[in-house]
């Protein structure tokens, strides 16, 4: 099989591998600031925010805040297996079809694993025959 990714479009691939994880890190930090706010501004407070006709709970605070910080945390995971994929001659070959997939979706998206049509095939609610 040959490689599907010339050399310029690896090293761009790459380059978008890095600053993804470097954008993913920085929300990280500042995620994991705001939880720690919210944990320390109740701690203090015997408030009864469950009903608190002001707008979110501190209890829903925490679990939003935690709900995004959890799915950086796995964005970040896929983005550090993306890297070490990158170093393999099938990286940017679609996982399913084994085809190409466009070097366009790879700057887009570069820890897919599939081309648009596997994607679509796997998201595509099923069709009930007739």
């Amino acid at each position: 099989m040959s490689d599907p990714l010339s050399a310029h479009e690896r090293a761009a691939v790459a380059a978008r591998l890095t600053a993804a994880r470097d954008e993913t890190e920085h929300r990280i930090a500042g995620l994991t600031r705001d939880f720690d706010d919210v944990v320390a501004a109740s701690e203090g407070s015997n408030a009864d925010d469950e009903h608190d006709p002001e707008g979110q709970t501190i209890g829903f605070e925490r679990a939003q805040l935690s709900a995004l910080l959890e799915a950086a945390r796995r964005n970040l995971t896929d983005i550090d297996a993306a890297k070490q994929r990158l170093g393999d001659p099938t990286f940017g070959s679609c996982a399913v079809c084994r085809r190409p997939i466009p070097y366009e979706r790879l700057l887009a998206r570069p820890t897919t694993l599939t081309c648009i049509d596997c994607a679509d095939t796997r998201t595509r609610p099923r069709r009930r025959g007739r």
